[in-house]
């Protein structure tokens, strides 16, 4: 059976799959991108992702690039104040705040926050209009067969496909990854997050807020107005077992804990959405590629949902890769390829995946002594000017274009 044959094959349709489709078949290359489960585009439907994204500066390049921006531009909440809030003293309530602001390093804001079920349905419109990318929800693919000139993916609807390149994008537990045979190292932090939506009576007048106590960061994003209440999205990490009964509480229980836990800051909570829930870990894959192979997002790399690093890395790879095909068309998913896209991806991905590692563990710590030290470590951090600066910049991913000199 010869198959369907392809510039680019995508195994994942989740945001950075969906990315990666509109972004190379934008670029003008014929593209199938398929994933198990048919995505939910729908805020209130049963199932939606009811976590929020924080595109940074680079990503909204990579989001132009594939013809996304437009689309999302207007639904998009800036974030333009980053505030850490240390509250590890005796009693809930902030005892340090630090504003780290997007004018220090940049005439644009951080980034820009965005909910992920609209993320999916802005972009299975914008694949919708692109005649040479071809989405197959519903579809997963089962078998990799990969030889020097091309790669043969197997569908669980009896399907072939013949691909120059395939581009693993299919979670942290990767099947392609696996039938390519690259091993994973991965770290355990008995944590588990709660995402969800609430509203509250003080505006959030564009801050990104980071509380932290206990167990995990407690972190409010701003969302668009609901209802004409100011909105915001929250991700809370703490001790697995706490994070599961919390998920269990009524909805006065559980608005009663989250109002607690902000230190009042933005006042009562009133739960907005869906309530989520997932476990947290670290992981890396020991490489980017194989042959006629790369990896990308989760199935490369997975990081704690501190300092929005985890999917801004997926858009990452996915710039990395689109520059190294344009660049070379006609040796499209050669090794040649692969290697440079492991080279220039790997320590970079190595590098935040062990910063955000060392933030979570400082954030869980329990005993006063150390909470007492991660708030004399932010402080002294924030008072030295250029390391203060220095930090935003890695965290935007930004060095020079777009960034202010300081």
């Amino acid at each position: 059976m010869a198959g369907t044959y392809c510039d680019i094959f995508i195994s994942g349709g989740g945001i950075a799959g969906l990315t990666a489709a509109a972004a190379f078949g934008t670029a003008g290359f014929d593209v199938v991108c398929v994933d198990p489960a048919p995505p939910i585009t729908e805020r209130d439907a049963q199932g939606a992702d009811m976590r929020t994204t924080a595109m940074l500066q680079p990503a909204r390049k990579v989001l132009e690039t594939a013809g996304l921006w437009d689309r999302l531009a207007d639904h998009a909440s800036p974030l333009q104040v980053m505030r850490i809030v240390d509250a590890g003293g005796p009693e809930p309530e902030a005892r340090l705040v630090r504003d780290f602001n997007a004018s220090d390093v940049s005439d644009m804001p951080f980034g820009w926050n965005l909910p992920n079920w609209l993320l999916r349905r802005e972009m299975v419109a914008r694949l919708n209009d692109l005649p040479n990318v071809d989405f197959r929800p519903g579809t997963k693919a089962t078998s990799l067969f990969t030889r020097q000139t091309e790669a043969r993916v197997g569908l669980n609807d009896g399907t072939r496909i013949r691909a120059r390149l395939v581009v693993a994008a299919d979670g942290r537990a990767s099947a392609m990854r696996q039938a390519a045979g690259i091993s994973v190292r991965t770290t355990r932090y008995g944590q588990k997050a709660l995402a969800f939506a609430v509203t509250h009576p003080v505006a959030h007048e564009n801050v990104s807020t980071e509380v932290h106590r206990t167990g995990g960061p407690f972190t409010l994003v701003p969302l668009p107005d609901r209802e004409g209440q100011p909105c915001s999205a929250i991700v809370w990490m703490d001790d697995g077992p706490l994070s599961q009964a919390r998920f269990a509480l009524d909805v006065p229980a559980f608005e009663a804990e989250i109002s607690d836990r902000s230190c009042g800051l933005f006042g009562p909570l009133t739960l907005a959405s869906q309530r989520s829930i997932w476990p947290i870990i670290s992981q890396q894959a020991d490489r980017l590629s194989a042959e006629r192979l790369a990896l990308i997002a989760e199935a490369a790399h997975v990081v704690p949902p501190i300092g929005a690093q985890g999917l801004n890395m997926s858009l990452a790879d996915t710039a990395t890769l689109l520059d190294l095909a344009q660049k070379h068309p006609e040796t499209l998913g050669d090794q040649t390829m692969l290697d440079a896209y492991h080279k220039a991806r790997h320590n970079d991905i190595s590098l935040r995946v062990q910063g955000i590692n060392m933030l979570n563990r400082a954030s869980q710590v329990r005993a006063p002594m150390l909470r007492d030290a991660r708030a004399t470590a932010l402080n002294a951090l924030y008072a030295m000017g250029p390391v203060r600066r220095m930090l935003m910049q890695m965290g935007l991913g930004v060095s020079g274009s777009g960034a202010q000199s300081t």
